[in-house]
């Protein structure tokens, strides 16, 4: 194992996280023992659609999946039953068996779009729970104190708005925990609104003389409205389900302020690629670029490599009309007598714009001349076009092409 390859790409990204110095000493430890991280991640399945912030967590392990580790993904259909009150400002409605069986099966469908099968292992965390006396119930129980039950914020603010707080939704905390003891964690993944959760499965394991897990929270992810946490609710999500034209097109819509942040936390790009794609952006480079290329990388982790282009082509040429006066003019080419670049030359001159089709052509090698929207700078370089292809030479004059 290289443990500072490891560790670099573990962090990035990373919101919070055990002491450096701790997860090094997991990480050498296993490495003795000469076997893989064993990673945790539990899964409430209450909403069974997955979308990109949700599968934060889903790309870092798949990160220490191709390093060599395994993942544990534990499905609460236990917990379920119950529903995790992280953020809730009332007690949630139980699920039924069928409806949690339902929902994990959807879960499983989707989640090995990010990360490896063959490399995972899928519990349900009734094969424990279920098991359960209520002596070993009341013996859990024991293993933390109603006032620090009260320090997360969720049960903090009802009991101080008198609103109720169900005795059982303090055992959410503490089973899910106690996962963490039946599959002998090394590490546990979670959204930064899950470090009470997971924090206290450290606590747990120590309880039940086994060594804690160390811990990676990952930021929560804003929505293509770049203010709200990614929600199906609010409309501002991109699931991983969605068509590769729906993906591409919504992160088009994200803010340039967030292209770094979906660089580090929705796709497999190493940290130092991720520095230089900073490095661009500080310099100038136009950011709808950088974005395109984003999307293209998001997009191609959950399509194939042609869906991926055509999405990338149907975008150009739809962002190219947006920004193109209705009465474009039009300009007939043809494409039989000569090379297609040579072809595009002869269009323009017929325009009357331009003196010589060697101002034509020094105007593309400078940059001036795009083609749906993509900067040409070669004649050479045209090896195909269609028609209603927009051409765009400089700031304001476009042309719709018809072969």
């Amino acid at each position: 194992m290289n443990i500072e390859k490891t560790l670099n790409i573990m962090l990035k990204g990373c919101e919070n996280h055990t002491e450096k110095n701790e997860i090094i000493e997991k990480l050498k430890k296993v490495e003795k023992e000469g076997r893989p991280l064993r990673i945790k991640l539990g899964l409430d399945p209450s909403a069974p659609d997955i979308h990109l912030g949700h599968a934060v967590v889903l790309r870092k392990i798949r990160q220490l999946q191709d390093l060599g580790h395994e993942a544990i993904i534990v499905i609460g259909d236990f917990t379920g039953m119950i529903g995790d009150p992280t953020g809730k400002s009332k007690t949630r409605k139980q699920l039924s068996k069928e409806e949690v069986e339902k929902n994990a099966k959807t879960y499983q469908e989707q989640i090995f779009k990010v990360i490896d099968s063959k490399k995972t292992t899928v519990k349900y965390n009734s094969e424990w729970l279920d098991k359960m006396n209520f002596r070993d119930v009341i013996n859990l129980a024991s293993k933390c104190t109603v006032a620090r039950m009260l320090e997360r914020d969720d049960f903090k603010n009802r009991y101080e708005n008198q609103q109720p707080i169900s005795v059982h939704e303090f055992f959410y905390p503490l089973m899910q925990a106690y996962d963490s003891v039946a599959i002998k964690a090394d590490l546990e993944l979670g959204g930064t609104d899950q470090t009470f959760n997971v924090l206290m499965g450290r606590n747990i394991q120590k309880d039940y003389k086994q060594e804690p897990q160390i811990t990676l929270f990952m930021p929560l992810l804003e929505g293509i409205d770049g203010i709200e946490k990614m929600s199906k609710s609010l409309g501002n999500y991109i699931g991983i389900n969605e068509e590769a034209k729906t993906m591409y097109e919504k992160i088009m819509k994200i803010p340039d302020n967030l292209i770094i942040k979906y660089y580090e936390l929705c796709t497999d790009v190493y940290p130092e690629q991720i520095d230089i794609i900073k490095q661009r952006l500080k310099s100038g480079e136009n950011p709808r670029d950088i974005k395109m290329e984003l999307a293209k990388e998001i997009t191609g982790l959950y399509h194939s490599r042609e869906e991926t282009e055509k999405a990338e082509e149907t975008f150009k040429i739809a962002f190219q009309k947006k920004i193109a006066p209705d009465d474009i003019p039009i300009l007939k080419v043809n494409t039989k007598q000569q090379n297609v670049g040579l072809a595009i030359v002869d269009a323009l001159m017929l325009a009357g714009k331009y003196k010589s089709k060697s101002e034509i052509k020094r105007l593309m090698s400078q940059g001036a001349i795009k083609i749906n929207g993509e900067k040409v700078t070669e004649i050479s370089l045209i090896t195909e076009i269609k028609s209603d292809t927009i051409v765009q030479v400089g700031k304001g004059t476009f042309y719709k092409l018809e072969i």
